[in-house]
């Protein structure tokens, strides 16, 4: 959804094709700079539609070092939503490559809403986890574990499987197109609010301040840890040695649906074009 996503990825994205020249040459720069601007018909996060179903546009700058650390700060704009950046982002993350078939990732995230729509679209928070790798060849699987830190806390685990090849080198040897479909199952923890009319009512944070939308109508929580849903998708990706466009459909299969909270349904399609300023 955001640059740094594209970190620690398998295959060969702008930022790793940078790193294996990187690499090769004794004299190549530990610095890198990245810029990176995208559209997104919604923006799905933990199980919960951050952007209240609106489409969103984002701008980004990420700073690697060593093409293993890197610094990200985005800023969104939402479609329907005054003023007109509504939340910024800030991400720390590491990758290592291991060898040919292990890599491990870590990282540290920061969503910080506006204040003006912290109880339309969610309360600020932040989120760590960490992520293993494993390439079987014909299938990549990555193992990630976070944590929400925010009025409640959350476990999440996702095991995402995917596919990376790419296209013979066209342009005269400049760019190759790939591919990296994907299926994604998300598990995590939810909380079940019973209503005094009995209706029981599934909440996924960090969607909105629920306890103060809830409380005047609930009688208990209850946390839960289960699946919350299952999304697959086909980026599709143009590279060169200092750009990577690329244009995902997606499609969100929930486990949970409810008219109170309404959950993320259905496809979804993101356009993103990355940059390499040096």
């Amino acid at each position: 959804m955001l640059p740094f996503n594209i970190i620690a990825q398998s295959g060969t994205t702008t930022i790793e094709a940078d790193s294996t020249d990187a690499v090769e040459s004794p004299v190549a720069s530990r610095h890198s700079l990245f810029t990176g601007l995208g559209y997104g018909s919604n923006m799905i996060w933990l199980g919960s539609t951050i952007s209240q179903n609106q489409p969103f546009g984002y701008g980004a700058l990420t700073y690697g070092f060593n093409n293993e650390l890197y610094v990200t700060l985005s800023a969104v704009h939402l479609s329907q939503t005054d003023p007109f950046l509504a939340f910024y982002t800030g991400s720390i993350n590491y990758n290592h490559v291991f060898n040919n078939w292990f890599d491990i990732s870590s990282g540290l995230y920061r969503y910080e809403v506006v204040p003006s729509l912290s109880d339309t679209l969610f309360g600020s928070f932040t989120y760590a986890d960490f992520t293993m790798g494993f390439d079987w060849k014909l299938i990549y699987t990555k193992v990630s574990v976070g944590g929400l830190m925010s009025y409640d806390n959350q476990l999440y685990i996702q095991i995402r499987n995917s596919r990376y090849f790419q296209t013979p080198d066209i342009f005269k040897g400049k760019a190759n197109i790939s591919f990296d479909p994907y299926v994604n199952l998300l598990m995590g923890t939810y909380t079940q609010a019973e209503t005094t009319t009995g209706a029981p009512i599934v909440i996924f944070p960090p969607y909105r301040k629920w306890r103060t939308d809830s409380q005047s109508t609930t009688t208990t929580y209850t946390h839960h840890f289960g699946i919350i849903d299952v999304d697959l998708g086909l980026p599709v990706a143009l590279n060169t040695d200092r750009m990577s466009v690329e244009a995902e459909a997606g499609y969100v299969f929930p486990v949970f649906k409810g008219s109170e909270y309404p959950r993320p349904e259905g496809f979804i399609f993101l356009l993103s074009a990355y940059f390499r300023i040096f």
